[in-house]
């Protein structure tokens, strides 16, 4: 800028001096001169620098294209292709949250969770299922709903073989396999291996029933308990025995009854190692050695 705003000066002084001065020919050599050398500086620097903003665009798209994560966590190892994608990865680790919204005041770690959750304000629902038309709020939950059409369920639990649509599903079908029970009751301290079942369990201390039979009123702690119910009504009767086709209102009572066809007997006695197929059977039976029966064990 210094020899830019310099060659002005030289070039006001020369327009002044052209009638009077005689050396208007060497003035004007000079000035082209170091206008020529100016100019010949600032391409060269233009040059420079486009050279340098190519190369790093250049190596930006590089690092895209080759898929190399050269940005690694130090906390869990994870590695990324860009640095501000690790940036918000450490979000995970720090718990910082600077996204915010701003209908409810929830905070994110990342804008593109804050644009899923704000959906929910909006009620956009941007992803549409091709087979049913159902739509969604977020990518991940089409795919997921979209495996009910495929029977896709790519995630496998290594210890029984089981599959399922989603890895939830597997985690929480994996407890099973390994007794976590993770959620627990601060009324009582009873455990269980998942959430629902714990927030049902709440409703024996709390007395709610949020769930009512629409034809007599009744109500009830669990839908399933719900729908059990109004068979009552229907009289459906959707589980069959496959050995006599005997049909039942629920699952429970087709297990019991498959019993008959089985010989299963799994509940023992541990007074005299008598077994029965049902526990009232069992329980029945036990009062004859409480006292509570007059009938002799047989």
């Amino acid at each position: 800028m210094r020899r830019h705003c310099s060659l002005k000066r030289v070039s006001v002084q020369l327009v002044d001096c052209r009638k009077t001065s005689g050396m208007v020919d060497s003035a004007n050599s000079q000035l082209l001169s170091e206008r020529s050398s100016s100019e010949e500086v600032n391409q060269h620097l233009y040059n420079e620098k486009k050279s340098i903003s190519n190369d790093k665009l250049l190596i930006k798209y590089q690092h895209k294209d080759s898929g190399k994560k050269r940005y690694n966590c130090l906390d869990c190892g994870s590695r990324f292709i860009t640095l501000n994608a690790l940036k918000v990865h450490q979000r995970i680790h720090t718990g910082e949250k600077p996204c915010s919204c701003d209908q409810c005041g929830k905070q994110f770690a990342d804008t593109g969770t804050l644009f899923q959750h704000q959906r929910i304000h909006t009620g956009e629902k941007p992803y549409a299922c091709d087979q049913c038309g159902n739509r969604f709020a977020r990518s991940g939950t089409l795919i997921k709903h979209q495996r009910i059409h495929t029977g896709e369920k790519p995630y496998r639990c290594l210890d029984c073989g089981s599959s399922f649509a989603t890895s939830f599903a597997l985690t929480r079908h994996h407890r099973i396999h390994t007794g976590e029970k993770p959620y627990g009751c601060d009324q009582c301290g009873k455990i269980f291996a998942q959430s629902g079942n714990l927030m049902a369990h709440k409703r024996i201390h709390n007395g709610e029933k949020p769930y009512g039979c629409g034809q007599c009123g009744k109500r009830f702690t669990q839908p399933s308990a719900l729908a059990s119910h109004q068979r009552i009504h229907t009289g459906e009767k959707p589980y069959g025995c496959g050995q006599c086709g005997k049909r039942f209102t629920q699952p429970s009572a087709l297990a019991s009854h498959q019993k008959i066809h089985t010989g299963e007997k799994p509940y023992g006695c541990d007074q005299c190692a008598k077994r029965f197929s049902y526990s009232r059977s069992l329980a029945n039976h036990q009062r004859i050695h409480t006292g509570e029966s007059s009938s002799g064990c047989k």
